[in-house]
């Protein structure tokens, strides 16, 4: 898979103009591929989504994110959604929990740390996440 997929991707999450159900496909289409290549230029857009205060990018890149990174990218997510954007995160809420049923002792060993984390926003989400291993 190209790039060209995730620049697409991304100026599709910059239009709001855009069309949400091709949007989701395109999302989907990168998430299904596998291509964990993508993940540091994923990554990145999804830090640039939570700086520029766009929840939708961030719901949606936190959803390929986590399907193409898996438990690993736990604390990526965790930070990202540790930031009050003003939606309910149901979206990145619900990945993050499925990351942890995953892998409850990778989850246990990367979130436990966190919770002591200078940030307090952070701290707690992933406080909030260690709930759900089981």
């Amino acid at each position: 898979m190209t790039d060209d997929r995730v620049t697409r991707l991304i100026e599709m999450l910059d239009d709001f103009d855009a069309d949400l159900d091709e949007t989701i496909a395109l999302a989907d289409e990168i998430a299904a591929s596998g291509d964990q290549g993508l993940l540091p230029r994923l990554e990145a857009e999804l830090e640039r989504a939570v700086a520029d205060r766009n929840a939708y990018a961030r719901e949606l890149l936190g959803g390929v994110i986590a399907a193409l990174g898996g438990t690993d990218r736990l604390p990526l997510l965790v930070r990202a959604s540790a930031v009050d954007l003003g939606d309910d995160q149901d979206g990145l809420a619900a990945e993050i929990v499925d990351l942890v049923h995953a892998d409850p002792k990778a989850a246990q060993r990367l979130l436990q740390p966190m919770t002591e984390d200078d940030d307090l926003s952070v701290a707690n989400r992933a406080d909030w996440a260690l709930r759900f291993v089981p």
